[in-house]
């Protein structure tokens, strides 16, 4: 009877165990600034890196909602952990803000702000990241800008009539620029 009476109060001691580890566990999860969640009160890189996981596999829109919640949050109140979220999901998102900017501000941190060697590392890591793909979207707008140009003189030139060889040059220089383009996404690709 006695041993009935230890493996019963051996039971009932485990799931008071499990039950608490499920609550520690919600609690953990109040800190991940999603959609669904509190604001985030804190951020050390494990926490990032599950942030980031997490951002990773949620629906584009959930993404933007997440993103959005975030940005209002940095605009209504400044937080170098919201930064840190903004600058993580940036990788992720359009809507996690204006790559300059955030770049800006992960600078304006004071080196106290990052405590944690491991935490300098991840946002060094980020911000050449952030950096790349800044530049190239700037330069992708150049070529961009410099294509419609080429094609609105060819269409303009076709439509007065102009002769010939100067549509073949101009259909040259588009092909060189369309060349150059081509040679940037594969060396974006390549890196």
């Amino acid at each position: 009877m006695q041993a009935l009476f230890m493996r019963v109060l051996a039971l009932v001691a485990s799931l008071l165990a499990i039950s608490g580890c499920a609550e520690m566990d919600s609690s953990v999860k109040e800190h991940f600034p999603t959609v669904y969640s509190a604001p985030v009160v804190h951020s050390d890189i494990d926490e990032l890196l599950d942030f980031g996981n997490n951002l990773a596999n949620m629906t584009t829109a959930s993404r933007t909602e997440t993103c959005r919640s975030l940005m209002k949050r940095q605009k209504d109140e400044p937080e170098i952990g919201v930064l840190l979220h903004l600058m993580v999901g940036r990788l992720l998102s359009d809507a996690c803000g204006d790559i300059p900017k955030i770049l800006d501000e992960i600078a304006g941190i004071p080196p106290a702000g990052l405590s944690d060697e491991r935490m300098r590392h991840l946002v060094a890591i980020h911000t050449e990241a952030l950096k790349r793909i800044n530049s190239a979207s700037r330069k992708l707008g150049s070529l961009e800008r410099k294509h419609k140009t080429v094609q609105n003189v060819l269409e303009t030139k076709d439509a007065a009539g102009s002769k010939k060889e100067e549509s073949r040059l101009l259909r040259e220089k588009l092909e060189a620029i369309r060349s150059m383009e081509k040679q940037l996404d594969e060396t974006s690709e390549g890196k």
